[in-house]
């Protein structure tokens, strides 16, 4: 054993010392100086810096191929464990450090992936979208992925640069949130060469486009039959764009359950809020203006229910006694509102990691469609009762 010690002690020093005098030649070439005089030259050494140190040089000194050295650097496991310790070693005495960016391009990945939001003000301060990007980004890190956003303006896709994000090479796959009707681009994506996943929403007319959405019918359905329990025979929907699907959904849902209970809904009854809590707040005085006689409000998402609350509370409507509403989302501040709001709660960090995990895997290679359906539930809270015009109501 001393004697195998010895030996490799001796192999080290050998090795060392070529690989200290060309990390001189490398700091002198790198950085060279004017003629001084003795006593005012520095006092330490200048190694070479990353840049300075090439992949060649690393193979030069550790007597191996320039593949090889590509090959210790990417952990592959045809190299022999003392080649591995040998390259490494010269390359921590030279301080190379390995351009990770051209690793992933000659491995054709990146290991990025891009989240695509519409250019709406404030996308990053809103809760829904909070809650679908938290989901994607602490899975991607988990699987070993970055992500980064990017805005589709019009200018962005007139460009093609979503399309240019792959053909360059930035990013591996692709995560739309917030699209709509009036997002035809999407169709230029493809799973064999562009991947993407379509965030908690979908597109009949692009049956092609995979997807990872709520299920808003089955939320929709939860919150009519609850308020039909009730005894809520005059219902007012508040909702959100008739070019969203999901938006679709929920008054599809309404319409049908409605008819199914023999409740005849005019048009009326219905407005549109924009997804806002102004929005919200006008649908509902317009609707209690044309129709004063309605004992319940359903709203596409917990923004307009909150705004809907507001105009109630400031409009001598008591909500529930007068008035039930019933938001959808269950974003966090629902339960903290006055009166705490009943409301349909969807997946939606579960809907962002299940949609990143989805993406990965197409970049894997999974050629299996991805129609991914998230269940939703009814949280019931203090914003419903008794309808008051009940037998049943208290009295």
């Amino acid at each position: 054993m001393a004697n195998w010690k010895r030996i490799r002690a001796t192999q080290d020093l050998a090795l060392a010392a070529p690989v200290a005098a060309a990390a001189s030649e490398l700091a002198a070439a790198a950085h060279p100086t004017e003629t001084v005089l003795a006593s005012d030259a520095p006092k330490e050494r200048v190694l070479p810096t990353s840049k300075d140190v090439s992949v060649r040089q690393v193979a030069r000194l550790a007597k191996v191929s320039v593949a090889t050295v590509s090959l210790v650097i990417n952990d592959n496991p045809r190299i022999s464990r003392p080649t591995q310790q040998r390259v490494r070693r010269v390359m921590e005495q030279l301080g190379y450090r390995p351009n990770r960016l051209a690793q992933s391009l000659s491995r054709r990945d990146t290991r990025m992936l891009a989240v695509m939001l519409p250019p709406l003000n404030h996308a990053l301060a809103d809760r829904y979208f909070g809650e679908l990007l938290s989901g994607i980004f602490d899975r991607a890190r988990k699987l070993g992925y970055k992500a980064m956003i990017e805005q589709t303006t019009p200018e962005f896709i007139k460009a093609r640069k979503h399309i240019e994000l792959f053909e360059r090479r930035f990013v591996d796959g692709v995560l739309c949130l917030g699209n709509s009707d009036r997002h035809p681009f999407l169709t230029d994506f493809s799973a064999d060469r562009y991947p993407m996943i379509v965030v908690n929403n979908y597109f009949p007319q692009w049956p092609q486009l995979d997807y990872v959405v709520c299920d808003y019918r089955a939320g929709a359905e939860q919150a009519l039959n609850y308020l039909l329990q009730l005894g809520h025979t005059k219902i007012g929907i508040i909702t959100g764009s008739s070019r969203v699907q999901t938006a679709r959904d929920v008054v599809d849902t309404y319409e049908q359950r409605l008819h199914e209970s023999g409740i005849d809904a005019p048009e009326t009854w219905r407005e549109d809020g924009l997804f806002t809590e102004a929005g919200g707040a006008e649908a509902a005085r317009i609707l209690i203006a044309r129709h004063p006689e309605l004992t319940a409000i359903i709203a596409g998402n917990d923004k307009m229910a909150i705004g809907a609350l507001h105009y109630f509370d400031d409009g001598g409507k008591r909500v529930p006694q007068e008035m039930s509403v019933i938001g959808f989302d269950d974003m966090e501040h629902a339960a903290f509102v006055k009166p705490a709001l009943t409301t349909v709660h969807l997946p939606l960090y579960e809907a962002g990691v299940l949609a990143c995990e989805k993406l990965v895997n197409r970049i894997g290679g999974s050629d299996e469609p991805v129609r991914a359906v998230l269940p939703t539930h009814l949280i019931v809270r203090n914003s419903t009762a008794m309808a008051p015009n009940s037998s049943t109501a208290s009295n």
